[in-house]
């Protein structure tokens, strides 16, 4: 990633609605339904014996910041360099367009919602990912390593069982790229138990393999000891004290051992069963690959399922650039995007139609987004690998879209507008806290409760934010 900045001169985002101006605003209330009401009626569902599907979330991230003028929220009548060289398209849906470059998002508009008024304050990739990941504003503006729960942490603390074979929480990302502080997914104070279960590799490549899954010849002859050492575990755990600290041992070598001998746990994150006509559908690409095996893990349990979508596979184009960090000095923007967004558009169509066909659409919500926009100016600056003067933008949060689907949530819409040349919101204007306290409604997590940190303190969730009404479910 390029850290060629930290800090533009962009307008100040004033920050989010107050949850207790929203709620006085009759956002929910408009629906009939609050987070405690969602909660008690999926609790009565499951007393009277009524079967009620684990909600769960595919979170599609795209480090480096897709550029909002290029996707979603395109800008035809700006000046030249704002608007950029790329045109709009007509959906499916009337008023709404996207990129000319995503003509497969362009015949499925009804199944998703573009919300364009997401903003916060943090312009570099550091301060962008804490900022995000953990609804929190971040104690430096640079860096990567959390120093409150990524998103990813808060889901596993509420909704792992030790019973449970899948990981609550999975990421799927580039080999190379699966440090916990390369994307900000770090545990901060609800501990190194609650990172995702991560993934590297490109799972189109016909030599990937799942690591630390299954057992090797060598551990097969080792399951008796581990078997009577969980045993052994669990008397020590009745006779210890009440500290906690062997409790949560306990839990964490109980889903250890689960992965490892749970035949449903390796066959699904194995590919090799999907038919090859559902694999070419989302591409055999890194993007469409890692696009099915988060259908497939949400399938057989898994809770929130992030997949990093960097690179998208084979030979980079010298005048692009690994991610969706797109400078002049790091790319050709226009070329940059004319080779990523046919993958992107592809896998991310197939997933959004997959989850629709199978009848998953209701309980999967699939949400796709990078840290920032980009900045509305295009800039222009001599590339570091074609070394020519190429077209470029540069970080910029005071602006940026983002994709949602599934969940139930009401779809064929926009939410939210930018001004006229894409710089901040003008209607509507969220936080990404306002998207993962609709995230955690969809879970069944209470984010107005507190978590418990390793020192014994209450930690709220989410400090503030507010579900964003317009998308919810109709009551």
């Amino acid at each position: 990633m390029s850290h060629t900045s930290n800090f533009l001169p962009f307008a100040k985002c004033r920050g989010p609605v107050s949850r207790r101006s929203f709620l006085e605003a009759g956002a929910l209330s408009l629906l009939g339904l609050g987070m405690s009401d969602v909660l008690r009626a999926e609790t009565l569902a499951k007393a009277a014996g009524r079967k009620v599907r684990e909600k769960s979330v595919i979170f599609i991230w795209l480090p480096g910041g897709l550029s909002h003028l290029e996707s979603y929220d395109m800008k035809p009548e700006a000046p030249l360099e704002y608007r950029g060289l790329l045109r709009p398209i007509r959906t499916n849906v009337s008023g709404i367009d996207v990129c000319e470059l995503l003509p497969m998002h362009a015949k499925i508009a009804d199944k998703y919602t573009i919300i364009r008024s997401v903003c916060h304050e943090f312009a570099d990739h550091g301060g962008g990912h804490k900022r995000f990941l953990t609804g929190r504003a971040p104690a430096t503006p640079t860096g990567f390593v959390n120093d409150a729960p990524a998103v990813t942490s808060i889901v596993s603390k509420m909704l792992s069982r030790p019973d449970q074979a899948m990981p609550a929480c999975v990421a799927g990302v580039d080999g190379g790229r699966q440090g916990i502080d390369t994307f900000s997914l770090g545990a901060a104070w609800l501990g190194a138990g609650t990172t995702p279960f991560m993934v590297a590799g490109d799972p189109s490549d016909p030599k990937f393999k799942v690591q630390n899954i299954g057992l090797t010849p060598d551990m097969q002859t080792r399951l008796d000891d581990r078997v009577h050492l969980l045993e052994g575990m669990d008397r020590l755990r009745r006779d210890a004290d009440s500290s906690g600290l062997m409790g949560a041992m306990d839990e964490f070598s109980q889903r250890a051992f689960h992965m490892l001998t749970s035949p449903k746990v390796q066959t699904a994150f194995d590919l090799s069963r999907e038919p090859d006509s559902v694999r070419e559908r989302y591409g055999r690409h890194a993007y469409g690959q890692r696009g099915l095996m988060a259908r497939r893990l949400v399938e057989a349990g898994s809770r929130f399922v992030t997949m990093v979508w960097e690179n998208p596979g084979g030979k980079m184009p010298q005048d692009c650039t690994y991610n969706w960090d797109s400078h002049a000095v790091n790319c050709d923007i226009y070329a940059d995007l004319r080779w990523k967004m046919p993958y992107y558009d592809q896998a991310l169509t197939a997933l959004i139609e997959d989850i629709h066909e199978r009848g998953l659409d209701k309980d999967v919500m699939i949400v796709a987004t990078g840290e920032f926009g980009r900045t509305p100016r295009v800039e222009r600056n001599t590339g570091t690998q074609t070394k020519v003067t190429q077209p470029g933008r540069d970080h910029w949060p005071n602006a940026m879209s983002m994709l949602v689907s599934g969940g139930g949530m009401r779809t064929g819409q926009i939410v939210g507008a930018t001004n006229a040349r894409g710089e901040h919101p003008v209607d509507r204007q969220l936080s990404p806290n306002d998207l993962w306290a609709t995230v955690y409604r969809h879970l069944g997590i209470d984010y107005t409760e507190s978590t418990i940190d390793l020192q014994g303190r209450p930690m709220p969730i989410l400090p503030f934010g507010a579900p964003i009404a317009e998308i919810l479910p109709a009551a």
